[in-house]
């Protein structure tokens, strides 16, 4: 039986086992705003961290981040790494702070964090209309992932665009929060055991050739630091992912949802458990591909996205259509997670309460990323290359407010100024040089993210003297 009729068998079981998950999840209740964008605060430990788990790993694990690790060698997964040791310490420091507050204060939006702690609306309206921005163009990049992945197994491209917005759509307004979390340690087992699977794969195709996949590795240089990772490229690709913890609303949304602070910890260890394993397996699944790329077992790949289709072009057709549903999964876990928090962002910052509106808000932001993804225009993906960096200005006000309060209050002009400014700098270098050309655009070896972090910690320093004051 081919792949394709594999992953249509897979993908129908896939569909059903979380549409049942989504339903029985109802049972939790939805009867307020709370209960549908922060499941009321009543996550347990471990589904907190599932959710936070499959949240931040989307499809660009096994994807991109196979390629990178095949094309750039082992500087990758210093890269992937750096974020998760940064998150997990901005998880430990910040994070019980956001928490503690979003129980105290009943928030249920992530843009809370600035407009609430600040005392601005303004504030809270701009920040909302940032992530709308921001990661509505990443979200469409999902939805065009899928659908190639639809496309390239011959089920057309516009039926994948279709399934992950009927499923986005209907995970999210069966339950809310409570429906994503669950559907989330769902789709975050399978992503986490395909990837599990495919290594089990590769060893038995490296027994088979007889291959020293280590040695060849080592020859072509990839478990040193290759000429791409630059000091200024490599600090261009972390700056703006060590702040992810407290600059993406979908994962500081995740701070709110833990029941209690025995929880809150055990989401936190599970998910640094879940990361580093994670991490592991996709860095080694790139390396072990460049490996057999180099014992002429696996054909040469020129472009890095490339990587994982071409390797499961070597696999047993239903290692490789459950593979290409964990990247579908992890597609959905986090376009319904970013759909979830800009909804939530847009309706709170705007005034429009209740259920109703909450539901058409999910429906609109679906929609608008669906639709923008049809028309497969270029620029909009290549924008969301720049999602991380457009929210990196919202770093250091956070940081802040979490850890000073007291002296945020009041001064919401700061936080704007801060974040606007850091904003426009990075609009203006993608308007000149491209969107991917920005990214890792540099001044004299210093790389534009470094950039807008300067600029906008300057610009809300007067915080932090009046706390000295």
């Amino acid at each position: 039986m081919s792949v394709a009729l594999w992953f249509a068998g897979l993908f129908v079981l896939f569909v059903a086992v979380g549409s049942l998950i989504a339903w029985l999840s109802r049972r939790m209740g939805i009867r307020t705003v709370e209960d549908f964008y922060t499941a009321g605060g009543r996550l347990g430990g471990f589904l907190a961290a599932l959710t936070y788990a499959a949240t931040t790993y989307s499809s660009f694990m096994m994807v991109g981040l196979v390629g990178f690790a095949y094309s750039t060698g082992v500087g990758s997964l210093g890269f992937e790494l750096a974020y998760l040791i940064a998150t997990l310490g901005l998880l430990s420091l910040v994070g019980p702070r956001i928490w503690r507050m979003a129980r105290e204060r009943g928030w249920v939006s992530p843009s809370e964090v600035l407009s609430g702690v600040y005392g601005s609306r303004t504030l809270g309206v701009a920040v909302a209309l940032l992530y709308l921005v921001a990661l509505v163009p990443y979200a469409s990049a999902q939805f065009i992932g899928v659908g190639r992945v639809f496309e390239g197994l011959g089920l057309g491209f516009a039926y994948g665009v279709a399934a992950m917005f009927i499923l986005s759509a209907l995970w999210t307004l069966i339950a809310g929060m409570w429906s994503v979390a669950t559907t989330d340690a769902f789709q975050g087992t399978w992503m986490i055991a395909t990837a599990i699977a495919l290594i089990a794969w590769l060893s038995t195709l490296i027994a088979g050739h007889d291959v020293d996949v280590a040695r060849l590795v080592s020859e072509k240089g990839l478990l040193d630091l290759t000429s791409f990772w630059t000091p200024s490229t490599f600090l261009a690709f972390t700056i703006p992912w060590v702040f992810f913890a407290v600059t993406n609303p979908q994962v500081v949304q995740r701070l709110y949802v833990p029941r209690d602070a025995k929880s809150y910890r055990r989401m936190v260890t599970l998910f640094g458990l879940y990361g580093w394993a994670y991490t592991l397996l996709v860095v080694g699944i790139g390396l072990i591909a460049a490996g057999l790329s180099a014992a002429n077992i696996l054909p040469p790949v020129d472009a890095r996205d490339k990587v994982t289709p071409t390797l499961l072009t070597l696999a047993p057709a239903p290692l490789a259509a459950a593979t290409y549903v964990g990247i579908v999964a992890a597609s959905i876990s986090t376009v319904d997670s970013i759909v979830l928090s800009i909804a939530s962002a847009l309706s709170h910052e705007l005034g429009l309460r209740g259920l109703k509106a909450a539901y058409i808000a999910v429906l609109l932001i679906n929609t608008a990323a669906a639709a923008v993804a049809l028309s497969r225009p270029a620029p909009i993906v290549e924008m969301s290359v720049l999602s991380s960096l457009l929210l990196l200005p919202l770093a250091v006000p956070t940081i802040i407010a979490a850890l000073s309060p007291q002296s945020a209050r009041g001064m919401g002009g700061y936080a704007l100024a801060s974040i606007v400014s850091g904003v426009a700098i990075a609009f203006a270098a993608a308007l000149i040089l491209g969107p991917k050309k920005a990214f890792i655009f540099n001044i004299w070896g210093v790389p534009l993210s470094l950039i807008v972090l300067i600029v906008s910690t300057v610009l809300v320093l007067p915080v932090l003297l009046r706390h000295r004051g």
